[in-house]
């Protein structure tokens, strides 16, 4: 995800306006306690405005699914920058760091795809060099009381670079989480550096394991959910054909050939053209759905219910015809792209 795939980022949020207001109160004459209530006032606000300007896009047809769910990431890599700089700048004690204190914010899940869904946990990794420092527990423990503060649901790991090499070779779903991982802010030598091991003493020479492992986990889910292809109120997320079997996909490109993106996949030679576009497209359908869900329901759902389906038809475009209703018409497309 860049900026260059948002449209308009700075109507979403001005980082360095946002910035500037927690400068600015972080030079006022008042207690901490005050000051960290401004920092979440600050941060609240910006959070809620930078959404309602991006569902805003979706509902007025001014973006689709997969810029969406982009658009939500930056706002949150944005969020998360200012938080950093504010926490270490103005409540922390000033000084040199020593190499042992440096620390990066790294997004795992659909978060570190650049696939962060409205009301979707936000999944973190703060990467040390070594193991933890007082400075690097502080500035974590504060992060986190405020994004809680903000009513966010945080999934977070603290790792060293070593500890995450050591656990993704005997754990596929960490090692999973490291295929999606993605630089936010902080040292970003320590982020190389794990990539760099990643590759070379965890994915080399393990792309067949790690494919037949991702399959497996796949069927299961299939068998778990009952693998019907036409279910009535369907799972966007994980039912068969839905965005959790194109992660998958996604997964195993990434591990195998270094990307996930099918216009790259196609370029490579490994798909075609037409099934690069059929997948961009299904992925934009699926996601536009999935974030209609979570504004409407006003959490993190992924069941298409009846109710939803009935609120969402006329959103998505569909209108009744003859011979058959909004819903009929929004329904049936979406179990053509679910199952193609």
């Amino acid at each position: 995800m860049t900026v260059s795939h948002i449209l308009n980022p700075r109507e979403i949020i001005d980082r360095r306006h946002v910035a500037a207001l927690l400068d600015e109160s972080a030079r006022a004459d008042v207690s901490a306690e005050v000051k960290r209530a401004r920092l979440v006032e600050v941060i609240k606000t910006a959070l809620k405005d930078g959404t309602a300007i991006i569902r805003a896009r979706l509902e007025h047809g001014r973006a689709n699914g997969t810029e969406t769910v982009s658009a939500h990431s930056y706002l949150m890599d944005q969020l998360i920058r200012i938080l950093f700089d504010s926490v270490t700048g103005h409540f922390m004690p000033s000084g040199v760091r020593t190499t042992g204190e440096r620390l990066s914010i790294v997004a795992l899940g659909g978060y570190g795809r650049g696939e962060l869904a409205p009301l979707s946990d936000i999944d973190l990794l703060f990467l040390l060099p070594y193991k933890e420092t007082p400075f690097s527990e502080q500035v974590v423990e504060f992060m986190l009381y405020v994004l809680w503060d903000l009513g966010l649901k945080v999934g977070q790991a603290v790792r060293s670079v070593t500890e995450n090499i050591v656990q993704a070779k005997t754990d596929i779903t960490i090692r999973t989480t490291l295929v999606d991982a993605r630089w936010v802010w902080g040292d970003q030598d320590l982020v190389a550096e794990l990539k760099a091991r990643f590759q070379k003493e965890v994915v080399d020479g393990t792309g067949a394991q790690f494919v037949q492992a991702k399959l497996a986990e796949r069927d299961a889910r299939h068998q778990k959910l009952g693998d019907t292809r036409y279910r009535l109120e369907p799972n966007v997320k994980e039912d068969r054909g839905g965005l959790r079997d194109m992660h998958t996909l996604s997964w195993i490109a990434k591990y195998v050939y270094g990307t996930g993106d099918a216009r790259k996949l196609a370029d490579l030679g490994v798909i075609d053209g037409a099934a690069a576009t059929q997948f961009v497209k299904a992925h934009e359908f699926l996601s536009a759905v999935r974030c209609h869900i979570h504004y409407i329901a006003g959490r993190p759902e992924n069941r298409l219910t009846f109710d939803l389906q009935r609120e969402i038809a006329p959103r998505l475009g569909y209108h009744d015809r003859a011979g058959a209703t909004a819903v009929e018409r929004f329904m049936k497309h979406y179990f053509l792209v679910e199952i193609g």
